[in-house]
């Protein structure tokens, strides 16, 4: 089992060193300094609040269950960063790239990646033609994530199925108890 472990992490460290090594590209920091803000507390709260004192009707239920999501994701996240508490990988390995001031808590599972996945989720369940501009928004996110230098593939993954099965779940949730408010 051990050696398995070990083959794993290695195989990791090699996938995040090559999305890291790329950290210096003028274009690519743009991008993602950016949009891994979108995965932050401050933009997927404020984004689901508008939608819903701002919408009605399918959508606004639809971001109440976003809004749910991101509350039970969130649980998960809270509690398995106190019980595995993995160092970023820009403190473990060694040449890692890393803006300023970096995160200092434990880097699994992915918060950004979760929250981003559980609000997206329940959009693309609603309207599955959304899945074209959201998924890569998703994916850019938690791509940010290792190529800031502080998550590993493993944290991006993991917080992707937190957020995806927190957004099923609460998108079925909501559909049943609003059974017809979703037929078009």
């Amino acid at each position: 089992m051990t050696k398995l472990l070990t083959n794993f992490y290695e195989f990791e460290c090699k996938l995040f060193r090559r999305v890291n090594q790329h950290f210096d590209r003028k274009f690519l920091n743009f991008y993602f300094r950016n949009i891994t803000h979108i995965g932050g507390a401050t933009a997927t709260i404020s984004a689901i609040l508008f939608l819903i004192f701002l919408t009605n009707n399918s959508i606004q239920l639809t971001a109440i269950a976003a809004a749910v999501s991101l509350l039970i994701s969130h649980i998960p996240v809270a509690i398995v960063k106190k019980l595995y508490p993995r160092k970023r990988p820009y403190i473990m390995l060694s040449e890692t790239k890393v803006p300023q001031n970096p995160l200092k808590d434990h880097s699994f599972p992915s918060g950004h990646t979760t929250a981003i996945f559980a609000i997206i989720i329940p959009f693309i369940i609603l309207m599955p033609a959304l899945a074209v501009i959201l998924l890569p928004i998703g994916a850019s996110v938690g791509i940010s994530r290792m190529y800031l230098g502080l998550h590993y593939p493993s944290d991006v993954l993991a917080g992707c199925f937190l957020g995806t099965s927190s957004g099923t779940i609460a998108m079925l949730s909501v559909g049943n108890y609003f059974p017809n408010a979703f037929l078009f």
